[in-house]
């Protein structure tokens, strides 16, 4: 592993010694690593294995947030997604919340929101943890969100043998009846697409950053039900971005249905212990 560590540290234009290098926090998937050089700090992570274009989505999804200019993400400083040496060389950020921290996130994050693209998905297809999300640009975000996002996992729910019988009837039920609830004029806004409390943290100053993105376009409604999933972000927060950026009054009617994606995802990724959560969104809206 120091090896590709050094190549990393190579390519992000720093020959000096190590100084030292300690395993990081940096989620299940990828190698992570804090390396202190006599140059810089970094925080690199490494794949033995990684899927297609796995690091350079992600490079990419980065940088599409910083050109917004809304919200601090980790400059990336070099890449490559070469077979048995996947790397990313990021910034080291290092810093504590503050008690103005999750506001000024919700804020930035709306600001962030406010920006649009031209279509919603993206040009290339993108990774959720490992799994792959197929992609393309799309004039209709219903037609997006059905094909691309829940149909996908769909697929892969019945390759997988997670999705069968009275499941895999009621997911198809509620395909064929999504424009009931979910709109097709939708902005398409520049959206992180996994934004879990363990996608963002607080830099110098308190200041958030956003982390691991995998980047899309889309109804920003979408990125507010995932944090609402699984918890962690504070009532400023929620209220910060309001302020900024108020939600759809029908934003509720929808949100289990957006959590559903996500849903779906672990439920591939980890099995069962997910089925009853996909089991009550379907009851939910198909009975």
């Amino acid at each position: 592993m120091k090896v590709t560590l050094v190549k990393a540290l190579a390519a992000a234009g720093d020959h000096t010694n190590i100084r030292e290098i300690k395993r990081a926090h940096g989620g299940s998937i990828n190698e992570s690593f804090f390396v202190e050089t006599n140059k810089n700090k970094y925080f690199i992570k490494c794949h033995p294995n990684s899927p297609k274009h796995f690091f350079s989505m992600e490079a990419k999804g980065l940088q599409y947030i910083k050109d917004t200019g809304t919200i601090s993400v980790p400059d990336v400083l070099a890449y490559s997604d070469e077979k048995e040496a996947a790397f990313l060389v990021l910034e080291w950020i290092e810093g504590q919340e503050t008690v103005n921290t999750q506001t000024l996130l919700g804020c930035q994050l709306a600001a962030m929101h406010e920006h649009a693209g031209e279509k919603h998905g993206f040009s290339q297809d993108t990774y959720i943890g490992i799994l792959p999300q197929p992609n393309g640009p799309y004039d209709n975000w219903l037609k997006y969100y059905r094909d691309r996002r829940l149909r996908a996992q769909l697929e892969l729910g019945m390759k997988n043998n997670v999705i069968t019988g009275k499941r895999r009837e009621k997911m198809d039920e509620l395909l064929k009846g999504l424009g009931n609830w979910i709109p097709e004029d939708i902005k398409p806004s520049y959206l992180h697409g996994d934004l879990w409390n363990g996608n963002w943290m607080a830099g110098p100053g308190g200041r958030p950053y956003l982390i691991d993105p995998s980047f899309l376009f889309g109804d920003r409604h979408f990125e507010i039900a995932f944090t609402e999933l699984f918890g962690g972000f504070s009532q400023e927060f929620y209220r910060a971005y309001s302020d900024r950026y108020p939600l759809d009054p029908h934003y509720h009617e929808r949100k289990p249905l957006y959590q559903l994606y996500y849903l779906l995802v672990h439920l591939n990724l980890f099995g069962e212990v997910y089925g009853t959560q996909v089991d009550r969104v379907l009851t939910r809206y198909v009975g």
